[in-house]
């Protein structure tokens, strides 16, 4: 079976950890996130994947070559102007080698799912569907689009975000789409699937199955749900093929933890950083040559590739970018960004946004 994932966006919400690298190719528990998605696909029988990139497209080719430490056989597409998610799919098929009938599964780049994808294939195979969603049920469906379905599981009508939400279904991110449908997509010009494509197919009397499966389910667009999912894998709250990592932390190799700190909670720290005396990391990513100063406590937070972080600082739900410095004595708190390169002097802030 093939796969398409859609890994071209910015991550405009991810800043600044995404100024010099993808969203996707972000450090989760130890390994690019695409890692876990790759992972799961080669699990569910994939064996041919076709990278739709976009946004700095040669991190992706360098990291993952052809694929073959997957045992996947991965193509890259690079998008030169934006297409939206249906000129995405369709700007990648002629690298597609399914018959028209087969399904090829399609996943958003920035999903992080443990629902049974070899379900949803055999769902659509045997409803003959054109297009089958993955949904899951929301306890407030009001900021998303929502996707009703009849009694037999068929989507009825796909509804923009409302204050009264027809349903608590909501798209997933992941699709299965019958090959023909991908080729029928206008190829060229910006398509969105959920504005353009499924209501078209609905339209024309063409069969969209919506796939309700309620397990694990988190979109990791910013930097609150992207520290959550880390520490998810690490913890084992959701399992990968591609880390086998249950427990309070991932140390990579290279790694030093002076034997009175305490790194916790799913907190990943990456290599060559320096977890100093006193220090507490906890549930936070700490990643490759990052340091953390003596008696620092660093709480649900992401401190950038060799950033430092002097003694007696507190971040707590912050976000510092790659090379930074931050002086001994500074609190930051929830929605702080540090952006790369910048330096704080010593007790210099309490508790800032922005800088």
């Amino acid at each position: 079976m093939e796969a398409i994932v859609l890994v071209g966006g910015q991550g405009t919400r991810l800043r600044p950890l995404t100024i010099g690298t993808p969203k996707p190719m972000l450090p989760a528990a130890g390994v690019p996130f695409l890692t876990h998605q790759l992972a799961r696909a080669r699990a569910a029988g994939v064996d041919h994947v076709v990278l739709a990139t976009s946004y700095r497209a040669e991190v992706f080719a360098a990291h993952f070559g052809d694929g073959s430490s997957l045992g996947l056989r991965l193509d890259y597409v690079t998008e030169r102007e934006a297409l939206g998610t249906g000129g995405g799919i369709r700007n990648v098929a002629d690298r597609l080698e399914s018959a028209p009938g087969d399904p090829v599964l399609i996943l958003n780049g920035d999903i992080l799912s443990g629902h049974d994808i070899v379900a949803q294939v055999a769902a659509h195979r045997a409803a003959r569907a054109a297009v089958t969603l993955h949904l899951v049920r929301v306890a407030d469906a009001r900021a998303f689009g929502s996707v009703p379905t009849d009694a037999e599981g068929r989507v009825t009508a796909f509804v923009e975000k409302s204050p009264e939400p027809v349903s608590d279904q909501v798209n997933a991110g992941c699709y299965v789409f019958s090959r023909e449908v991908i080729d029928a997509i206008p190829a060229g010009r910006v398509v969105s699937v959920e504005r353009e494509t499924f209501p078209e197919l609905l339209q024309s009397g063409r069969l969209i199955v919506g796939h309700v499966d309620d397990a694990y389910w988190l979109d990791v667009g910013n930097p609150a749900a992207y520290i959550k999912a880390s520490a998810d894998l690490v913890r084992g709250v959701i399992a990968s093929p591609a880390v086998d990592l249950p427990g309070e932390a991932w140390l990579a190799d290279g790694t030093e933890v002076v034997a009175d700190a305490q790194v916790c909670g799913g907190a990943s720290i990456g290599p060559g950083a320096l977890v100093q005396a006193g220090a507490r990391v906890d549930g936070s990513i700490v990643m490759t040559g990052a340091g953390i100063g003596a008696d620092s406590h660093i709480v649900r937070s992401v401190v950038g590739r060799n950033a430092q972080i002097g003694a007696g600082c507190v971040l707590v739900d912050a976000v510092v970018g790659d090379g930074a410095r931050i002086g001994a004595g500074n609190e930051l708190a929830a929605g702080a960004r540090i952006w790369p390169g910048i330096t704080v002097p010593d007790v210099a802030i309490r508790f800032s946004s922005d800088i």
